[in-house]
């Protein structure tokens, strides 16, 4: 190791924090937390020091070391997801799958406070519950509420605007707040009911319903009655999921480890009351030891608002077991165990994960063979020094020279690699000519790469297209003083040929700079299909966000320089239609009331 970082290590305080480790270039290699800062980073300077292998990257690559204290362990381990993020640390685990359960939110400062439908926690000092599995659920969820304490769930654009009560009012499912309907008071007491119910603590609630009932009923007020019923019941059912939710008894994850080599894959199997119920699966690389990776995984995985089940199970102790349980707790608002199993039904739920972790790398070892395959076939192809590991392909999307925008995606081993996707939005001066799109577009996502932290130039810059877009691609290189840096490539597609039933197909064809014609592509050849593959994504990511633009409302109005949302509404007021604006007169337009004349005499100017 790095004689500065053992003379800094032994400066380290014995408090908790969080420790980065750094390249001679300054970036982040690993980011860690420790209840102990000094003694955990000197057990990664003594090889054998504490029992655990010395993780072989840091030996190799590190150059420095810092680190950030906190005041408690929690903070440490917060504040170690924090850093990840920012710094974006080469040997942390990256889980692709950031999918949020919803959760209710309630904004106490609104001046009539209402439920809204949420996937991220934020701290803006507003009350969340859930989180909830499904849209579904917490949609049940709020109908039985309301049944119980009738409040207002309306957006803020409609309720502004009621000049009468909707008919959730007439039903009893809303007190009707938009036309003063209830005091804020009494609105209160209906919310705070709701609080407590959302929190679980719906016995006293219950009871007053109850007496309420059987007092209607000794009166002969049966309607009342058979309403205060509903209400109970519908309380009942609304307490008894949220006693679900905090049991977590019968709910737990397995956590499946299969590694070969540096290559890992991780399956979390979810159980919700004893059976399976989902699935999540991440392939990645990583030298991480198997205790600190399982520290990683469960950091990364539960991050956000992804549901905490009472018990995690796991093949090994994992690394800080005792931080990352309380952090887990805490998230869950209750105990969470990670559990080695020994023996029973738990250990048998955890070799299921395992054994699905090891047969998803054998599917994965399959297709990425294939991937290396015909990386190797397409260096050859392209007399490359080493076959291409990562391409970047560009495509462009336009209709009539209008919305004209371009695409890249990025492949890495034959597989997709979405963190590097990008979008552009070509400017007007190139938008009408395919040629001088595909130039800025090759020129911006170059100029990405080459000055941001966290992009690398590819080993193959695809583009969709002949020798036209090949040439304009060359242009960008050549501006940018690439073209010795990366293999270029245009791939355009087969042709139909031939009439009637001597009609056939061309082949896939590869343009490369400085070559007469076209290279043709075996049908069904590995390197065919990793190209077409590559192209296709490109394109489908390129006519999503076509379609995207294209979908937006536009107006003639909105094309004008100086005429912005607010004042293309001026003028539709005031004129009534477009036609109209369209059949003003020059001094009409500059006499329109709050615009100013330039701006009219632009318009009339601009229309005609």
């Amino acid at each position: 190791m790095n004689p500065i970082i053992e003379d800094k290590v032994a400066r380290f305080p014995e408090a908790p924090g969080v420790y980065i480790f750094l390249d001679a270039a300054g970036k982040a290699l690993y980011v860690g937390k420790a209840a102990r800062l000094r003694t955990r980073v000197r057990s990664y300077l003594k090889p054998g020091g504490d029992g655990r292998p010395q993780i072989p990257f840091l030996a190799r690559r590190a150059a420095d070391v810092e680190f950030l204290a906190t005041r408690t362990e929690q903070e440490a381990l917060l504040l170690e997801n924090t850093v990840i993020k920012k710094r974006k640390p080469t040997f942390n685990v990256k889980l692709k799958d950031d999918k949020s359960f919803l959760l209710l939110r309630l904004d106490p400062r609104d001046p009539w406070p209402w439920f809204r439908l949420v996937r991220r926690r934020s701290d803006d000092g507003c009350l969340y519950f859930g989180p909830y599995a499904s849209a579904k659920s917490v949609r049940r969820t709020l109908r039985l509420l309301h049944k119980v304490v009738p409040l207002r769930d309306c957006a803020d654009g409609v309720f502004q605007n009621r000049a009468r009560p909707c008919i959730k009012h007439q039903i009893g499912r809303c007190p009707a707040p938009c036309v003063g309907a209830i005091e804020p008071a009494d609105y209160q007491v209906l919310l705070d009911d709701a609080v407590r119910i959302l929190r679980g603590q719906s016995g006293p609630l219950l009871q007053t319903l109850q007496k309420r009932m059987t007092a209607a009923a000794s009166q002969l007020e049966f309607e009342r009655a058979q309403a205060l019923k509903i209400q109970i019941e519908a309380l009942a059912r609304v307490s008894e999921r949220q006693g679900v939710v905090q049991a977590g008894g019968e709910d737990l994850d397995a956590l499946g480890l299969h590694r070969v080599g540096d290559e890992v894959t991780a399956v979390f199997l979810l159980f919700r009351d004893g059976k399976l119920e989902s699935s999540r699966r991440f392939a990645f690389r990583s030298e991480l030891p198997d205790a600190l990776l399982l520290a990683e995984l469960l950091g990364r995985f539960y991050e956000g608002d992804h549901y905490v089940p009472g018990e995690v199970l796991v093949a090994e102790e994992v690394d800080e077991a005792r931080l990352v349980a309380e952090w887990l707790s805490d998230k869950r608002g209750g105990l969470v165990q990670l559990t080695v199993p020994k023996r029973g039904p738990k250990l048998a739920m955890l070799a299921t994960a395992v054994e699905n972790a090891r047969l998803n790398d054998a599917l994965e070892a399959d297709v990425a063979a294939r991937g290396r395959r015909a990386a190797a076939e397409l260096g050859a192809l392209l007399g490359a020094a080493e076959p291409p590991r990562t391409i970047h392909c560009l495509d462009v999307s336009t209709i009539q020279g209008r919305h004209t925008v371009a695409s890249r995606v990025a492949f890495t081993d034959g597989a997709a690699d979405k963190a590097f996707y990008r979008r552009f939005k070509i400017s007007a001066g190139s938008a009408g000519n395919d040629f001088a799109a595909m130039e800025e577009a090759v020129r911006r996502s170059l100029t990405l790469c080459l000055t941001r932290d966290d992009e690398e130039l590819p080993d193959l810059l695809l583009v969709d297209g002949g020798a036209g877009q090949v040439g304009a691609a060359g242009k960008a290189l050549a501006e940018l003083g690439l073209v010795d840096d990366l293999v270029l490539a245009g791939l355009a597609k087969s042709r139909r040929q031939g009439r009637g039933d001597e009609a056939s197909r061309s082949d896939e064809r590869l343009f490369l700079p400085g070559r007469s014609g076209p290279i043709a592509l075996p049908r069904g050849g590995p390197v065919t299909l990793l190209v077409a593959a590559v192209r296709d994504e490109a394109h489908r990511f390129a006519i999503t966000y076509h379609r995207q633009l294209r979908r937006k409302l536009t107006s003639a109005l909105d094309e004008i320089e100086g005429v912005g949302p607010t004042r293309r509404r001026l003028l539709l007021r005031h004129f009534g239609s477009l036609s109209a604006v369209r059949s003003a007169t020059r001094d009409q337009l500059m006499s329109v009331p709050g615009l100013p004349a330039a701006v009219g005499a632009r318009v009339f100017d601009a229309l005609r």
